[in-house]
C-alpha cells in the first residue's frame, strides 16, 4: 500500500498562525485563551474547505496542552503528552463526532452520559460534532440542556455549513464564528508553497485556474492541485490544468471580442465551431463570455484592474482590450449574454 497523503491531510495547519484567510476567529481564539474568557460552547460555520473543523481541532489541542500556562501565544506546543496523543488519535479527551451519520436521539443520549464523565489527564473534555446540522430535531432537543449547563469540565466546539438548519435554541447558546470564503490571491499564494515544498514546476496561470475553480475552499484547491501534479512529471503547465479541469481557454474569449468589433462574423462563426467542438456546452460558454464582459467593464478604468482574479500579465491584457472596446458594446454585449443565458434552457434550436 502507497505511503502516499494527499494534500488536504498532509498540509492540515498545526497552529493558529498557519490556518489560511480567517484572522477574525483566530486572533478572538487565541485573546480569549489569553484572558481565560473561553466559552463553553462554540458554533463554527461557513463554506466548505475554509478550516472550520481545523481550527476546531487546534483549539481544542490548546485547551488540553500540558504547557498552554507557559505559552504566550495561545498555541498548542505539539509537543506535550497531550497534543502527542490527540495527533496519534489515541486521546480520550478530546472526542469527535460526525453528526450525519450520527444523528439520531440515541446518539445524543448516549454523549450526555459521557459528558458527567471527569476528563482522565488535563481539565477539561472537548467534544468537536461536525456537521451538526444533520441533527435530527428531537436530538437537537434532547442535546439542548447538556449545551446550555454542562459541567466545568465539557467544552463543545459544533461545525456546520448550513447555519440556516440549526434551530435558534442552539445558536443563542453557542458562541458563533463566521468563517469565510479564502481568497484567490491567498489560496494562489498557498498553493505555491506547496507546489515548492513537492519540487514541482508550476505555471503561474494554473495557480489562478485551479484557486477560482476551488471557490474559497483551500481544501478543494489542494485536491485539484494534487490531481493535477499527478498528471505531469514536476511540472504542471496552464495547458494541461484547463484541459483536465474542463475549463475553456480565456483566448477563445479574446479572440471572439476581436472579431466581434471587427465585425466579422465569419471569424465569430468559426471560433465558436471550435469551442463547441472541443464538447463545451453552450450554457457554459455563454457564462464564460459573460465573464469575459464583466472583466472588460471592470478594467475600463485601469486603477481596477486589480479586482480581477486573475495573473498581473492576464490583468494586462484585459486592460489593452477594454481600452479598444467602447462601453456601450460592452453594455450591450452583456444584456445580450444575459438574456441568452435566462433563455437558453428553454430553446430548441439550442446551438443558434
Amino acid at each position: 500500500m502507497s505511503d502516499f497523503l494527499v494534500s488536504a491531510r498532509k498540509y492540515r495547519p498545526q497552529r493558529f498562525d498557519e490556518v489560511l484567510g480567517q484572522e477574525h476567529i483566530t486572533k478572538t481564539l487565541k485573546n480569549a485563551l489569553l484572558k481565560n474568557k473561553l466559552a463553553h460552547a462554540f458554533l463554527f460555520t461557513g463554506p466548505r474547505g475554509v478550516g472550520k473543523t481545523t481550527c476546531a481541532r487546534i483549539l481544542a489541542k490548546v485547551i488540553n496542552c500540558l504547557n498552554a500556562a507557559t505559552n504566550q501565544d495561545a498555541e498548542p506546543c505539539n509537543n506535550c503528552d497531550s497534543c502527542r496523543m490527540f495527533d496519534e488519535q489515541t486521546s480520550f479527551n478530546i472526542i469527535e463526532m460526525d453528526a450525519a451519520s450520527s444523528n439520531s436521539v440515541e446518539h445524543m443520549k448516549n454523549l450526555v452520559d459521557q459528558v458527567r464523565y471527569q476528563p482522565q489527564h488535563g481539565k477539561y473534555k472537548v467534544y468537536i460534532i461536525d456537521e451538526v446540522h444533520m441533527l435530527s430535531s428531537s436530538a437537537f432537543n434532547a442535546f439542548l440542556k447538556t449545551l446550555e449547563e454542562p459541567p466545568p469540565h465539557a467544552i463543545f466546539i459544533l461545525a456546520t455549513t448550513e447555519r440556516q438548519k440549526i434551530i435558534p435554541t442552539i445558536l443563542s447558546r453557542c458562541q458563533v464564528y463566521d468563517f469565510k470564503r479564502i481568497q484567490t490571491d491567498e489560496i494562489v499564494k498557498q498553493l505555491d508553497q506547496v507546489a515548492r515544498d513537492q519540487d514541482i514546476n508550476v505555471e503561474t496561470d494554473a495557480f489562478h485556474i485551479i484557486a477560482q475553480k476551488a471557490d474559497g475552499s483551500m481544501r478543494d484547491a489542494l485536491s485539484i492541485f494534487d490531481r493535477i501534479a499527478s498528471f505531469g512529471d514536476k511540472v504542471v503547465t496552464y495547458q494541461e490544468t484547463i484541459t483536465n479541469l474542463n475549463v475553456l481557454d480565456h483566448e477563445y474569449y479574446f479572440k471572439l471580442v476581436y472579431a466581434m468589433l471587427k465585425e466579422d462574423s465569419m471569424g465569430v462563426l468559426g471560433t465558436f465551431k471550435t469551442i463547441h467542438q472541443l464538447g463545451f456546452e453552450g450554457n457554459f460558454f455563454i457564462d464564460g463570455l459573460a465573464d469575459h464582459l464583466r472583466n472588460l467593464l471592470v478594467c475600463k478604468d485601469p486603477s481596477s484592474s486589480q479586482l480581477i482574479e486573475a495573473s498581473k500579465e492576464l490583468q494586462n491584457r484585459y486592460l489593452q482590450q477594454a481600452q479598444i472596446t467602447p462601453l456601450s458594446f460592452i453594455l450591450d454585449a452583456l444584456s445580450i449574454a444575459n438574456a441568452c443565458d435566462v433563455q437558453y434552457e428553454q430553446a430548441r434550436n439550442k446551438k443558434l
